[in-house]
């Protein structure tokens, strides 16, 4: 409000404002402040008894009243509001920004325009950097931060406000639970919880040292965003300024939308956490009791784990390291090894008299059912009502109310029982029929591992398999063929291949993943062989991106995906799950010192499971693989998106040369020195292969030792490295942008015009002269003032101490030294003598 108060003032300081009336130094009237106005015996009468005009009050008069009306101006002497002060309240909860918290007693004027007025001395406490320009808190002083943020974590205190501000609840829920409408609050749900005896205990294996993680380095963005969830957490009380030894690193990963979702790579403390030995519920179990049942109810709690505090004492193990400071939870943060079971024994112990009756709870997923609907309201009531007790919070848009089919966890739930929900087999019922005979063999090798399971095998797939029978190239499809292939796959979802998860025994998750898409299959061991039997079965396209990810990136895509998918069985399974990939590589994943964003974020999802990555060979992982491959001949044809533009084309690539040379070999068929994995080339197309290999666009003219080293990879002949060699020494377009080795030479420049006579010389011998009494060569000096030239005769080209004698003797002794001499730089001047 200051900054808003500074613009209006400077727009309007040339005259009154509608905001500011002008100033007046007498105090207002009692009728001013919306009071009756004394007439005169009333007046007399309040004298004679010494009875304050303003309040009616005894003990003082109206110029010393503690009502009385005080002036209040803004920074340029103007009236603020009316121009005085009505009253001064008692102390209240104030909070500017999302940390500055004070209990302060606050003056109250009439300024519709202004609902709230910073004063001077509050700023200059707090000194906030303001762009005048854009009428804005840029940020917080470093002061200020450090202090207020450190003094104000939110405490427990009774709030001074006269009217709540109204709940942000983007539906409503059904008339029946309108009273409850607290708890669909997303306000609410992001408060502070106080203490309860669930609370997450960390307890580290003995003797464990502290985890120490990396810093991760943030970007702009991510450091503003970082900032923003500092201060958000702080402010909901979420975290607090730590002093802890242990720090883990603290990034951050894209969503979908565009935005950053922050992380903490927690990977070091659940490595010494000691799990906590709570089991998560029969749910399967649990649905067999719903026979009968007709009205469902489904519930989704809201920031569920947010909504339990870490154990009083525990608050510095889960400390992070932030490039602004350093932090820890008071809150169970995502990505603790023993997150879900805490929080399923907070669930059981809310509704632990009404599990099994009429209410299943599995983590934040709760379904109630009932016979009738007048009895499914009185039990939602009840739910609603321990939730609201215990200050749980639900997330309205994900509730299901009074459904007669509800889908929950992976089932269907209906009057008629429960049911295998179609998507746990559709990756096989949606299975397109095959069109190669490639797409086939993958096919029955799928099948042929559950062979066992399926009565008269070999008569439903007979058809199919005689298709294969020589060897075919292609593939004849016929009616007989396509009855067999539905019959197949009618066969998959019914028992006994398909069975119910039993959370007693252990799960065995197989993944795999392709060039088009993903595939995994949930099975576990039934009977004394340990015969290993599918639960469900996962596969699904690649998107236009996820296409792009190289194979270990798609591989731990499909891992991803699958616990994502089968999540409710997984996390806090009573045994640690076998996860069969054929990527050996995957294993390193857990302990990785540097991952990229993607690879972060999806290593703290699978901190919440207790698995082990088995590595399997690709031929012996062919039921997953299969499925990841079932999408290969539908993305053959569509290729709509090139990954170059035509324009970027510079010329085609044509392979037809080899042909021309095979063809000539049934003619002159190669020596015998030629290797058999190269091809020969006759002397007529040896030219044409050189010119391909060097000269192509794409090639780009290499040198002699790289053009030899690219025709070697597919071609031969006796004299290749020295025709090869001719070739590209010979290659115009080289010799024009061939670089010379020389030193560069030097820039030719005129010489700067002399002064005074034979102060500047040229000199130069002239050789090879006909001889005349012995001489034979002459050295000539030029005066280039004057242009005077003194010829020297000589017997012979002279040394260079004989050219310094003849120089002194002939010209510096009748002339003098000269400034500078300029010559050829032979070997008769550059030498030192």
């Amino acid at each position: 409000m200051a900054i808003r108060l500074d613009n209006l003032l400077r727009q309007h300081q040339a005259g009154p404002s509608r905001f500011y009336s002008s100033f007046r130094e007498e105090v207002p009237e009692p009728m001013q402040l919306g009071r009756s106005r004394l007439a005169e015996p009333a007046q007399q009468q309040w004298s004679r008894m010494r009875l304050c005009y303003n309040c009616g009050a005894s003990g003082h008069l109206s110029p010393r009243c503690p009502e009385r009306p005080s002036s209040a101006q803004a920074i340029d002497s103007r009236p603020i509001g009316e121009g005085y002060l009505k009253r001064q309240t008692e102390l209240l909860n104030f909070r500017v920004g999302l940390f500055h918290h004070k209990r302060l007693a606050i003056y109250v004027t009439s300024s519709p325009a202004n609902p709230v007025i910073l004063g001077f001395p509050w700023l200059r406490r707090h000194d906030p950097q303001i762009s005048w320009r854009t009428g804005e808190l840029v940020r917080w002083s470093p002061a200020c931060k450090g202090k207020c943020l450190r003094d104000q974590v939110p405490r427990p205190c009774r709030t001074s406000c006269v009217r709540e501000s109204p709940l942000t609840i983007p539906a409503h829920p059904p008339q029946e639970y309108t009273e409850f409408r607290e708890i669909f609050s997303e306000e609410r749900a992001a408060r502070l919880p106080a203490h309860q005896p669930w609370d997450c205990a960390i307890d580290l294996l003995p003797n464990a040292s502290p985890p120490r993680g990396r810093v991760y380095p943030l970007s702009l963005a991510e450091s503003k965003a970082m900032e923003e969830y500092v201060e958000t957490a702080l402010a909901a009380g979420h975290i607090r300024p730590s002093t802890s030894p242990a720090e883990a690193g603290f990034f951050f990963v894209g969503k979908k939308d565009g935005g950053l979702r922050p992380c903490i790579d927690y990977r070091g403390l659940n490595a010494i956490t000691v799990p906590y030995p709570y089991s998560l519920p029969l749910v399967p179990a649990a649905l067999e009791q719903l026979r009968g049942e007709r009205i469902f109810t489904k519930l989704d709690l809201r920031s569920a784990y947010n909504l339990v505090r870490i154990k009083k004492g525990d608050e510095w193990k889960t400390a992070f390291h932030t490039t602004h400071g350093h932090y820890e939870y008071r809150v169970m943060p995502f990505g603790l090894t023993n997150a879900p079971a805490v929080f399923q024994a907070l669930i059981n112990g809310v509704f632990q008299d009404l599990l099994g009756k009429w209410v299943i709870a599995y983590i934040d997923d709760i379904l109630m059912y009932s016979a009738s609907l007048e009895e499914h309201v009185l039990h939602v009531r009840e739910v609603l009502s321990r939730l609201q007790h215990h200050h749980l919070y639900v997330k309205l848009e994900k509730c299901e109310f009074h459904q007669s089919t509800v889908t929950f966890l992976g089932y269907v739930v209906s009057r008629r029982g429960v049911e295998m929900d179609v998507v746990k087999v559709q990756a096989v019922t949606d299975w397109p029929a095959p069109t190669t005979v490639r797409e086939l063999q993958r096919i029955l090798g799928f099948a042929n591992f559950y062979r066992r399971f399926i009565r008269n095998y070999s008569s439903v797939a007979g058809p199919l398999t005689s298709l294969l029978r020589g060897k075919p190239k292609r593939l004849a499809w016929t009616d007989q063929a396509r009855a067999a292939f539905q019959q197949l796959k009618d066969c998959f979802t019914t028992a006994p291949i398909l069975r119910h998860p039993d959370p007693d025994l252990p799960f065995v998750v197989e993944v795999d993943a392709s060039s088009s898409g993903l595939g995994a299959v949930l099975s576990q061991r039934h009977g004394q062989p340990g015969k290993l039997h599918p639960c469900v079965f996962y596969s699904r396209k690649l998107t236009t991106a996820e296409a792009n990810y190289d194979v270990g990136n798609r591989e731990l895509l499909a891992i991803k995906a699958a616990l994502e998918e089968w999540r409710h069985w997984l996390e806090g399974a009573c045994h640690p799950f076998q996860l069969l990939t054929d990527h050996c590589n995957l294993e390193y994943l857990r302990g990785a010192k540097r991952l990229n964003p993607r690879q972060a974020r999806w290593a703290l999802f699978f901190t919440r499971f207790r698995f082990m990555v088995t590595y399997r060979p690709g031929s012996k992982n062919g039921k997953a693989d299969a499925l990841s491959r079932k999408f290969d001949s539908a993305d053959k044809p569509v290729l709509t998106e090139p990954i170059l533009p035509p324009t970027a084309i510079l010329a085609p690539v044509r392979w037809n040369l080899v042909e021309e040379i095979q063809r000539t070999h049934a003619e002159e068929p190669p020596p015998a020195g030629c290797p058999p994995s190269k091809v020969f080339v006759p002397p007529q197309f040896r030219t044409q292969v050189m010119r391909w290999v060097h000269e192509a666009p794409i090639s780009g003219h290499p040198g002699v030792r790289r053009s030899t080293q690219l025709v070697r990879r597919r071609f031969w002949w006796p004299s290749l490295a020295l025709e090869v060699e001719r070739y590209v020494q010979a290659c115009p377009s080289c010799a024009q942008a061939r670089t010379s080795r020389q030193l560069p030479e030097g820039l030719l420049e005129p010489l700067p015009i002399p002064q005074r006579p034979w102060f500047h010389l040229s000199v130069d011998f002239l050789m090879d002269l006909p001889n005349s009494g012995g001489y034979t060569a002459v050295l000539v000096v030029v005066d280039r003032f004057s242009k005077g030239c003194k010829l020297i005769p000589l017997k012979g080209l002279p040394s260079a101490m004989q050219t310094a004698e003849v120089l002194f003797v002939h010209v510096f002794r009748n002339f003098g030294l000269p400034e500078d001499i300029v010559s050829d730089r032979g070997p008769q001047f550059t030498p030192r003598v």
